[in-house]
This record gives C-alpha cells, sequence and structure tokens, in this order.
C-alpha cells in the first residue's frame, strides 16, 4: 500500500488547493475538483460519468464491480465543496494544501477532502494489485453539501436513481475518528443515525409607523418575543435506539450503571466522553439570523428571523408543537430547508465489519456507535432506501481536536490519520 499512501497524501493536497467555496445560494463551483476525481478514477480504469443540475455543479459518480453479483451494492460518497475560509485568520493560506511537519493544511482537510481522498487512493490500490471489492462499490463525489444539496446527491436521488440501483447502505463523512477521553482510552465512534435538519424562517407583521410613536403592533417586538422564547426553551431528553447503544456501551466502559431515568445525571458520570452523546438527548433550535428594518425611526412593517432546528428521529412532531407554541399567534414560521432524519440499526453485519476494521489497525481502541447533531448526504440518498454510516476513519493523536476544526481556522489532518484511513477503508470495503 506504499503507493497508497503517498497518493492520499497528494490527493488531500490537491484537492484543497482546488477552492470550491460554497457560499451558499448558488455561489460555488465544484467542476475542477469533479474533474481532478474523475481523471484519478479514470486512470484505475473505471467510467466516471459527470452529471450537473447547474453548469460548473458538479458530481462524479462510478461503479466498482464485486467479486459476488448476488450482494447488494455498497454506497460510498463524499462531497467536494467547502465552507469558506478567511485567509487572514489562518496559519497558512486555507487553500495552499501546505504539507508540514507531518501535516495536511487547508480548508476540507477533515470535511472532506482527506475521505475523498482515502476513497480514490484505495480504489486506484485495488487496480494496481487487482482486487476488487466483494459487493459493487458506488463511488460518488457530490457538490453542494454544505448549502442545501440541491445541486449534489438532492439532484442524483432524484434524478439519476439507476445509478445506485442495487445500494442498500452508504458510508460517508463523520464517524470512525478517534476521540481521545483524557485518560488513555481512544474512542472510535462510527456513526449510525443524524438528527432531522429543520431551516426555519420566522416572519411577524405589524403596523409600520413612526418611531417615536408608542406601537402596540410592532414587528420586532413580536418577532423579538418569539426568538427569545425559542432561544430560552429547554427542550427534553428524548432517547432513540442509536443513542440509547451509545450510552449503554460508553456506560460499559466505564463501568458505570446505565440509568436511562435521569440521562443529564448519568452524562455527568462519562466525563469528557459525554460529548459524544450530549448534543442528540434533545431536539435543539437556535436563532442564527435577523432582519427588519432600514432606518431607526421607522416601525417597520414587517421582521424576519432564522432558526436552525434540528430533531431527532421520530421527534419532529414534538418539534413542530413546540415551535408553534413558542412563535405564538403573532408570528408565523415555515421550513426554509427540511431535511429528514435517520437511524441505521448497530447490529448490523455491516457495522460489526466497521467495528472490526477499525480495531484491527487501532488495537486497544473502543468502537461505540453514535448519532451526528447535524446531517450529511446521506438525507438524501436515504430517498433510495439506502441506510446511511458515518465512516471515515482517521486515527487522530491526543490533543488532537478533530471536531473543532470542522468550519474552522487552520483545518488540518495528519499524515499518518490519512494512511490509517486508507487501510481500514480498504480492509472494510473488501470485506463489506
Amino acid at each position: 500500500m506504499a503507493d497508497a499512501f503517498d497518493e492520499v497524501v497528494e490527493f488531500t493536497s490537491d484537492l484543497i488547493r482546488i477552492d470550491t467555496t460554497n457560499r451558499g445560494g448558488g455561489d460555488c463551483r465544484e467542476r475542477p475538483a469533479a474533474e481532478y476525481a474523475a481523471a484519478r478514477l479514470a486512470e484505475a480504469g473505471l467510467e466516471p460519468v459527470l452529471l450537473e443540475r447547474t453548469p460548473g455543479r458538479t458530481n462524479v459518480v462510478a461503479r466498482i464491480e464485486g467479486t459476488d453479483p448476488s450482494a447488494d451494492a455498497l454506497l460510498v460518497h463524499g462531497h467536494l465543496d467547502v465552507v469558506p475560509a478567511r485567509a487572514e485568520d489562518w496559519s497558512v493560506h486555507p487553500f495552499s494544501g501546505e504539507v508540514r511537519d507531518g501535516v495536511v493544511w487547508g480548508r476540507g482537510a477533515v470535511d472532506m477532502k482527506n475521505m475523498d481522498a482515502m476513497v480514490l487512493a484505495v480504489v486506484r490500490a485495488w487496480a494496481r494489485e487487482g482486487k476488487r471489492p466483494r459487493r459493487d462499490v458506488v463511488v460518488a463525489f457530490t457538490a453542494d453539501e454544505e448549502a442545501s444539496a440541491e445541486d449534489g446527491s438532492g439532484f442524483l436521488a432524484d434524478s439519476h436513481p439507476e445509478l445506485f440501483e442495487g445500494c442498500t447502505e452508504g458510508i460517508s463523512e463523520s464517524g470512525a475518528f478517534t476521540f481521545h477521553d483524557g485518560s488513555g482510552r481512544e474512542i472510535y465512534p462510527v456513526a449510525a443515525g443524524e438528527r432531522g435538519t429543520g431551516w426555519l424562517r420566522l416572519t411577524a407583521r405589524g403596523r409600520a409607523g413612526h418611531g417615536s410613536k408608542a406601537n402596540p403592533d410592532n414587528a420586532v417586538t413580536r418577532l423579538a418575543t418569539a426568538v427569545a422564547r425559542i432561544g430560552a426553551h429547554e427542550w427534553p431528553v428524548r432517547l432513540t435506539p442509536t443513542v440509547r447503544a451509545a450510552l449503554t456501551e460508553l456506560c460499559a466502559l466505564y463501568g458505570v450503571a446505565p440509568d436511562f431515568d435521569d440521562v443529564d445525571a448519568l452524562l455527568a458520570k462519562l466525563g469528557p466522553a459525554a460529548a459524544l452523546v450530549a448534543p442528540t438527548v434533545r431536539n435543539s433550535a437556535n436563532p442564527t439570523m435577523l432582519d427588519a428594518g432600514y432606518k431607526v425611526n421607522v416601525v417597520p412593517g414587517e421582521a424576519v428571523a432564522h432558526v436552525d432546528g434540528r430533531f431527532l428521529p421520530g421527534g419532529e412532531d414534538e418539534f413542530r408543537a413546540t415551535l408553534d407554541r413558542l412563535t405564538g399567534p403573532d408570528v408565523e414560521w415555515e421550513y426554509h430547508h427540511r431535511e429528514t432524519a435517520l437511524q441505521a440499526p448497530v447490529d448490523s453485519p455491516t457495522f460489526a465489519l466497521m467495528r472490526a476494521a477499525v480495531e484491527e489497525f487501532a488495537p486497544g481502541g473502543h468502537v461505540v456507535p453514535y448519532c451526528m447533531s447535524g446531517g450529511t448526504d446521506a438525507k438524501q440518498f436515504s430517498r433510495l432506501g439506502i441506510t446511511g454510516y458515518g465512516f471515515a476513519p482517521l486515527r487522530l493523536p491526543e490533543g488532537f481536536d478533530y471536531q473543532a476544526l470542522f468550519h474552522g481556522v487552520d483545518e488540518r489532518v495528519p499524515v499518518e490519520a490519512l494512511h490509517f484511513g486508507v487501510r481500514v477503508l480498504d480492509r472494510f470495503l473488501r470485506t463489506a
């Protein structure tokens, strides 16, 4: 695998240097990165297809034939776009792809051009070595994940479902990374669920008028009151099967009785490892944007706010009813963007194989299931009946705050972590 180890670093760096910043509203161009990925796949003897809903917003899909034609296919997907980065905030230029002191630097190093590069390196290693996976493996590199996914996985699922024929399961970002608990343990959380996305637009209407006069029908006041209620609301604990399984395994690891009657107290007993679970024991709604008025002495007739809402699997009805109550009769709300919550079985053969692949190359590591607080392209691919897991393996040194680097400053990934990911992905994908 020596060539694959060299290539995964090269590919990660090259992809970072291709600026695919997604500013939302269609302001992104993934095509250069898509063409790069397609060329690397073609060099491995595959026949990648490039697909666009919007010019420049390019997706790549290729299928690798497995050795067992009776087996269901497996989808491996990664997105090509990244969130914005301000160069003046960084220690290195965010699109330099610089490799320094055993680390690859730049926007996308962990979210998620590292995984894209690992997949490319593994597929090319198979071609050189004459290896094939047991199942058909469909590789997809997508556009637009960092916004609505309308030009990416949503477009592929809705307009090109035939490319994913036979796929029943998929893997992508945000799982199988090293979580250090501060006491010497290495925990590897593998995602088996995602909270649903409920981005909301709140609108308050009132009577426009002069700012010097009393106005009991002030739209800004009505909106601010509703936003304050939403921000202060304490959502109740709701344990999904995935989160319950995560807590059960963590309790066993720490020798703690799994008392689910007081989850907050239970989390306190798990120390730093509680961070893997705490964001997903409740629904949430965070006000993020406000827009009202155009002059200080004018009361506007309308005020608008946006809220980032997330709901647990099975929790959307409660989410909607709570928002109805918190916004009250004077504020309307609607989904600006909505995607479903996901849940995957943690007792499946596929999860067991992911666990085995990690533990083979991380002896003493502890694999546990967890639910993502946010979302991925797995939501859109679920429309095709594909069960999604988060599995982008990285073995990270203690003190390396992986989760803080998602959308953060000085995003980077160790070279050794990429090598580990290549080993684990190769092992898993050939045996899954």
